[in-house]
């Protein structure tokens, strides 16, 4: 199968790894927009080869106004924000929307799935589709009860047409239970199996993604309450899970994202720090257990740079997009060729 798809005394500044070639650009999809606030970025290649990004903007996280905005790439430039979902419901009431996640399935509509409800505790899953790419979009769907779909990061396809979706819940419970889990359809998203890692260890995670390591094999990974990034592992592309473990580096409790190179190798996203949300770095790792430092995107101290997504386009080029200070979409392209990198060792990030 092909591959699918600061005080800070530990954790060492920006200037520790020179990969500038590597960014081929970088740059702020929109100067301003109807929205105060944004957050939850994702991004996608269509079937046609186009970029489509998406995310939550409103007031403030929360907000009943929040509404899930669309650009698209057109003749190299980001077109202006569109709303193309909100969470007003038919007896008027609102509630804000979040989380939007753009997905592009083989020789199928694409598809943005998205959470509609007061809190996360509460909240239920949407979904509406694309026949032209993302110019035009239909009716929401409400997914069925108990199915949330991809709760931050994009899914992966099998060979089969499989849809595997990373997400979790967070319980009513105070302190609230975080538990991750898969939502697979082998249907484009008709019906909908749930799959489970086993119950112990207890690890309060959520937020994953999915990555290709060969042979039949899967990894997941993402946010923790405990400091440190969660891993779990499939020996039978996702039919069944492993018992979950915490990895090695540090994790301010935030979103990450990863993808599965073409080459065989991983790309993680995430903010290499036990709290805030700077710095924002790039890790890369041949097997998904050892992981060497590769880019460092951002690095203010009492900045948040957050909730990444990241892709391998068509060209072999990556594509990644982030909260800038709540405030913008940043959108960043490398060349994954000329990343540089460096062991992680104990957790800390190389000289």
């Amino acid at each position: 199968m092909k591959p699918l798809f600061f005080a800070l005394p530990c954790f060492l500044l920006a200037t520790s790894i020179r990969a500038d070639d590597a960014v081929l650009k970088s740059e702020f999809i929109y100067d301003s927009g109807p929205y105060p606030q944004i957050h939850a970025t994702t991004i996608v290649e269509t079937s046609k080869g186009d970029m489509v990004s998406a995310w939550f903007g409103g007031t403030h996280e929360k907000n009943p106004d929040v509404c899930i905005w669309v650009s698209r790439l057109v003749d190299g430039k980001w077109t202006e924000s569109v709303e193309v979902a909100n969470g007003v419901q038919p007896d008027g009431k609102r509630h804000p929307t979040w989380n939007p996640v753009l997905f592009q399935p083989k020789d199928a509509p694409l598809m943005l799935f998205y959470k509609v409800g007061e809190d996360p505790q509460k909240w239920w899953g949407e979904l509406r589709t694309s026949e032209d790419g993302g110019k035009t979009w239909s009716a929401a769907r409400k997914l069925p009860e108990g199915i949330l779909g991809p709760i931050k990061n994009k899914p992966v396809q099998l060979a089969d047409g499989t849809i595997i979706c990373p997400t979790s819940t967070e319980s009513v419970a105070k302190p609230s239970l975080w538990r991750a889990h898969f939502e697979v359809s082998k249907d484009l998203g008709k019906t909908w199996t749930i799959v489970k890692p086993p119950a112990e260890p207890a690890i309060d995670a959520i937020q994953p993604s999915i990555l290709d390591l060969g042979g039949g094999k899967l990894m997941s990974l993402g946010r923790s309450k405990h400091k440190k990034l969660f891993q779990v592992f499939s020996e039978d592309l996702g039919a069944t899970w492993g018992p979950m473990g915490l990895t090695e580096l540090p994790n301010p409790n935030s979103g990450t994202d990863a993808v599965t190179l073409k080459d065989g190798r991983h790309l993680l996203i995430y903010n290499h720090t036990p709290s805030g949300r700077s710095p924002l770095n790039i890790a890369v790792s041949k097997d998904g257990k050892t992981w060497e430092g590769a880019l460092i995107l951002e690095n203010e101290p009492k900045k948040e740079f957050s909730y990444p997504a990241i892709i391998q386009t068509s060209d072999g080029l990556v594509h990644a997009t982030y909260t800038w200070q709540r405030k913008k979409v940043k959108h960043v392209v490398i060349d994954p060729a000329k990343l540089t990198a460096k062991p992680i060792v104990n957790g800390e990030w190389p000289k």
